[in-house]
């Protein structure tokens, strides 16, 4: 065989069982690796199901479209060797499986060894685990092929797979393949986006490298696949314990292929040196295929991954994250109830995000193709009004200040844009309740129930305007708001998407302010935002002389973004985090901080009920507190009683 292999991974923005689009993508990708010459190509988890099929994982109808689906996609791996992953049965049993295509035929397929079941992971409700150092010949179709966890020997060259989780344990697989004389080791991926995750990533691939003295091959998927999970995409490659080759993150495209010239007598040499005692003289299981390596011309690596601050990565999150939603569900674009505040900024900011970055990267022909179903107008500046409409509902309790914003808001987006007042409709429903009551509403005695009816007020009219233009209704809601309920349901809460339910309010702000003054290159700064971020938040439903705002009505949200993390991420009980926040912040009174901290534990345990109704929102954050991903509680509790009376 040749010292020098070229190898590659491919990126691919699937969709839950998209079964042409998902071949096509997983086509192309083959395609445009050929065209630079790779032999090896690695492809993500589950691409030809996509990961996020949830409990139709347990259709056998979905494996075996799966399965068909490959038999259409093995011959083009002439000349190439290609993992890509699906799910497969075996003795009634449901695995997360890799299947090795070799010279246009199917070699044989690695089944996961373990399984992801923490945060967004369901694996061990749809899989099973395959046990170490076994393999078996099955039956697939018309043909018995090995499955397990074999090292495939393939023209002399000897690979191995760790799938997603099985890298990120400490008892990783690759610990079996130096011994074993391994010289890549590739890692099919469905790894979701979280803020600072791809160091993580980096580290085991790097450590892969260097530890196991290997090529080492990362693919993950890319892009908002189900609704829920954002994959940044990111495809890495490492050789003699360095990166060698990065995709970019974040991409529009359908398909990234990161590529990569690698040396294998060079880790050859390091495995000599360096594991050289440990070796494993009958080794792991071994498929030997023969294979003839092509030569290789290109020794071009890809180094298009950078480093990201934690405002470009939400920002690029949630611009990719916007997109695939929009044309995943066939939408006409979205509406907002723009208060003039910093929640509903943000949701409309992040659609001009969305359009900037498509733009940029995609160019406009490719983007019109992309969103073929909405006949975008012919000029390009009119994009945002087909894409966005926002509008203000004012009442007496509303000011000008924010009225103000948000006009200028909407106006810096360019997207369409309204104002109406709901005091007729707000007045309505209390006379009729009047009349039923026999007396008057009153602030002093009746203070939630008219705060609430005007953001419900608000709600009708919004909805309407996303049916008449078949639009996608964004509620405005944040993750502090979720933690103690301080949402109005069916009022605020309204609408299909969630965008920032996972982003806490002391972050939005800073990012806000950020969009502001600095923004991305292909999305430039808003200077409008500085009407939203001089404000202090406010629900303006109370009237105007009592000078509401949300801090006033809750506590400091820094304090309560703080009591949340060490509450419900930390699992810590009321003392303890009492002593958390009395460390954190100490200008504060401790009469103070333990008020808050009772609030907090009151107004969480009351409140399960309201974030189990949000809207769907994204994953930016692993310690969310979405119940239907990451953080079960259940809706009736004790409401930490006992641990509150002894603060």
């Amino acid at each position: 065989m040749n010292d020098n292999i070229r190898v590659g991974a491919g990126c691919l923005n699937q969709t839950p069982m998209d079964w042409s689009g998902n071949r096509r993508r997983i086509l192309e990708c083959i395609s445009q690796a050929r065209e630079s010459e790779v032999s090896i190509l690695c492809l993500p988890e589950l691409a030809i199901t996509g990961y996020g099929c949830e409990d139709q994982f347990l259709s056998h109808e979905v494996a075996q479209q799966a399965w068909e689906s490959l038999l259409l996609i093995a011959p083009e791996s002439k000349k190439m060797v290609i993992a890509v992953g699906l799910p497969v049965w075996v003795k009634n049993a449901v695995y997360n499986a890799v299947a090795i295509l070799v010279d246009g035929v199917i070699a044989g397929l690695v089944a996961k060894k373990n399984l992801a079941g923490d945060g967004l992971h369901y694996e061990p409700r749809w899989f099973h685990a395959w046990p170490e150092a076994m393999i078996v010949e099955e039956e697939f179709g018309q043909d018995f092929l090995p499955i397990g966890d074999p090292i495939f020997k393939i023209g002399g060259l000897r690979i191995g797979l760790e799938v997603c989780e099985d890298a990120w344990v400490a008892d990783r697989p690759g610990r079996l393949f130096a011994g074993s004389g391994v010289d890549v080791i590739l890692n099919p991926s469905a790894s979701h986006f979280a803020f600072g995750k791809q160091a993580i990533r980096e580290q085991f691939v790097l450590e892969g490298s260097r530890a196991f003295a290997s090529v080492y091959v990362y693919a993950n998927l890319l892009g908002n696949e189900a609704g829920r999970a954002i994959y940044d995409g990111g495809g890495l490659i490492a050789s003699a314990g360095r990166i060698v080759a990065e995709a970019k993150r974040f991409s529009f495209q359908e398909v990234t292929l990161t590529a990569s010239t690698v040396d294998i007598e060079r880790n050859r040499l390091h495995q000599a040196r360096t594991v050289s005692r440990g070796v494993d003289v009958q080794g792991l299981p071994e498929i030997d295929i023969p294979f003839h390596w092509p030569p290789v011309n290109q020794w071009k690596s890809e180094m298009r991954g950078s480093k990201m601050t934690k405002e470009e990565e939400f920002t690029r999150a949630m611009g990719i994250a916007y997109f695939d939603y929009l044309r995943k569900s066939w939408s006409g674009g979205f509406v907002v109830s723009l208060s003039g505040g910093a929640d509903s900024a943000a949701v409309s900011c992040l659609v001009k995000i969305m359009l900037d970055l498509a733009l940029a990267e995609l160019g406009e022909e490719t983007l019109r193709k992309r969103l073929g179903y909405l006949n975008l107008a012919p000029d390009p500046s009119t994009w945002m009004k087909q894409l966005l409409f926002c509008a203000y509902q004012g009442t007496q309790n509303s000011g000008e200040v924010t009225r103000d914003a948000a006009r200028s808001v909407a106006e810096a987006l360019g997207c369409d844009y309204a104002e109406w007042d709901i005091d007729h409709l707000v007045n309505g429903y209390e006379e009729t309740i009047e009349t039923v009551i026999g007396r008057k509403l009153t602030w002093e005695q009746d203070d939630i129930t008219r705060q609430n009816i005007q953001a419900r007020v608000r709600a009708p009219g919004i909805w309407m305007f996303a049916n008449l233009r078949n639009s996608l209704l964004l509620s405005t809601s944040n993750r502090s708001e979720a933690a103690v309920g301080y949402a109005t349901m069916d009022g605020d809460t309204s609408g299909g998407l969630s965008p920032i339910a996972g982003i806490d309010k002391h972050y939005l702000r800073e990012w806000l302010s950020w969009m502001e003054t600095t923004g991305l290159p292909e999305s430039r700064p808003l200077p409008a935002l500085a009407k939203i971020n001089q404000q202090q938040p406010t629900a303006e439903l109370r009237p105007r002389d009592s000078k509401q705002t949300d801090e006033a009505d809750l506590m400091p949200y820094p304090v309560l973004d703080t009591i949340e993390r060490a509450a419900i991420g930390d699992k810590k009980g009321p003392k303890a985090v009492l002593q958390v926040i009395t460390n954190a912040y100490p200008d504060y009174t401790h009469d103070q901080l333990k008020g808050w901290t009772i609030r907090f534990f009151q107004l969480w345990c009351r409140n399960q009920w309201k974030r189990e109704r949000y809207a769907v929102s994204f994953h930016v954050d692993d310690q969310n507190l979405d119940p239907k991903t990451w953080c079960r509680f259940p809706i009736l509790s004790s409401g930490f009683a006992q641990e509150l009376s002894e603060l």
